[in-house]
């Protein structure tokens, strides 16, 4: 099992998201901007993640992910096979044999225990445990402002009137008074 930067950047996404879903779906342009990952990053992520059913998404205004079940249901090793496209299950004995440039491998039992081990290991984390060390540890969860349409309020220009009279009718009250 490899760990690798999106393994590793999907996990703190998904903490973020169970952090902040109280009040709602939560943006992902809300995750990149506290997360500092870029957003079209985050799209992919998460496209793998729904496609795994562990977010949901919401569209529209007011639209984001939320967790697709509990988080203590959730482990890191669910976020990490999700987004990184690996096999649960381990190679072949003849896989572990070869290295790159066709060498035999020495110890391919070692190899193998210890990928084992690390996919036992994130198996025994969850996301809750998670989000609970990090409420722990004084992470204070800053809520965005509610989002609006952009069209959602503009002030309406008044028209308009010329002071001047527009008929005479109007022009004999004008010039009465």
């Amino acid at each position: 099992m490899r760990l690798t930067t999106k393994g590793r950047q999907a996990v703190v996404a998904m903490i973020d998201v169970a952090l902040h879903q109280k009040a709602g779906p939560v943006a992902l342009t809300g995750i990149g901007r506290r997360q500092k990952i870029s957003l079209s990053y985050l799209e992919q992520m998460f496209a793998d993640l729904r496609r795994h059913g562990l977010v949901v998404s919401t569209r529209g205004p007011g639209g984001g992910y939320s967790i697709a079940r509990k988080a203590e249901t959730i482990t890191v090793a669910d976020i990490v096979f999700a987004v990184d496209h690996v096999n649960a299950e381990p190679r072949s004995a003849r896989d572990d044999l070869m290295t790159v440039e066709g060498q035999r491998c020495l110890a391919p039992e070692l190899w193998s225990s210890l990928s084992q081990r690390v996919v036992e290991f994130l198996d025994s984390i969850h996301l809750q445990k998670l989000v609970d060390d990090h409420v722990a540890s004084g992470v204070r969860v800053q809520l965005d402002p509610p989002r609006r349409p952009a069209a959602a309020v503009k002030p309406k220009a008044e028209p308009s009137r010329p002071r001047a009279p527009n008929s005479v009718f109007q022009l004999a009250k004008f010039v009465t008074g």
